[in-house]
């Protein structure tokens, strides 16, 4: 039992490092992982999202503090009750909408698709997350970049909170890349993903809790564990890396293993 716990304890650990960093791979990797080891998938789904959730919130502090990304309010003058609703987004800096914008339609997705997990067949949604994030990883390699826009960041949203409630991956792929194909600058479209998949993971969570309420203490705690000290390293790594020349290409064909990777253990199932 030990051995298992010290396992666990290392992968999440591993998987938390480069999802603090990279903005993507935790439930990626540790998903079919866990279920090599045994485990049932009702069990690990909602096991990911809280480990997952709690360890982003984490790096998100830390990404904010470092200056990869900036997710503070502008002053207010006004008291908060005589503000509308629209005068507090305009308030919100740019990051912080981007994430809010992702997050609010990714939620209501991944409610859906974690409501629906068991009647979808599974070599469909793995072939279809795995060509999808192909695809993203091979125009981030050729550089292709578009205009901002806010209905972009609404579809990423959905797109790829959907992916997640279904699978427990294929969220940070899928977000981050189309952000920066989508303008943003790379830091800030990784900072943000996160912020966006923890608010999204703690949905997911509670939903499949409401639905299943399979928790395996066993299972939550050395993830956990591991995923927080993966993440209080990740943002400096970050911070250090530039997303220029190499720092594009390495990103770029990391997406394209993960999709690549998806697409090949749906083909041995």
């Amino acid at each position: 039992m030990l051995l298992i716990m010290f396992h666990l304890l290392f992968i999440s650990f591993f998987c938390g490092l480069i999802n603090s960093s990279m903005g993507m791979c935790y439930g990626t990797i540790l998903s079919p992982t866990l279920l090599l080891i045994g485990y049932n998938p009702i069990v690990v789904v909602p096991s990911i999202l809280f480990s997952e959730a709690l360890s982003e919130v984490l790096a998100v502090s830390i990404h904010h503090h470092l200056g990869n990304v900036d997710f503070c309010l502008k002053s207010m003058d006004e008291r908060p009750g005589e503000l509308g609703y629209i005068d507090v987004f305009r308030r919100l800096s740019k990051d912080l909408k981007v994430a809010l914008c992702i997050a609010s339609l990714g939620m209501i997705a991944t409610i859906i698709a974690a409501l629906t997990a068991i009647t979808i067949p599974r070599i469909i949604l793995k072939t279809y997350i795995g060509i999808l994030v192909i695809m993203m990883g091979v125009l981030l390699l050729l550089n292709k970049r578009l205009k901002f826009s806010w209905n972009k960041m609404i579809i990423l949203g959905v797109l790829s909170a959907f992916n997640k409630g279904l699978s427990g991956g294929g969220f940070g792929p899928i977000a981050v890349s189309g952000q920066i194909i989508s303008g943003r600058e790379y830091r800030r479209s990784i900072a943000t993903t996160i912020l966006s998949k923890a608010l999204i993971c703690i949905v997911g969570f509670l939903t499949y809790l409401l639905r299943f309420s399979h928790l395996k203490l066993d299972l939550i705690l050395p993830l956990s564990v591991g995923a927080i000290l993966g993440s209080i390293i990740g943002p400096h790594i970050n911070r250090r890396i530039k997303f220029r020349g190499k720092g594009r290409l390495i990103l770029g064909f990391l997406i394209i293993v993960l999709g690549s990777w998806t697409l090949l253990r749906t083909l041995m199932m």
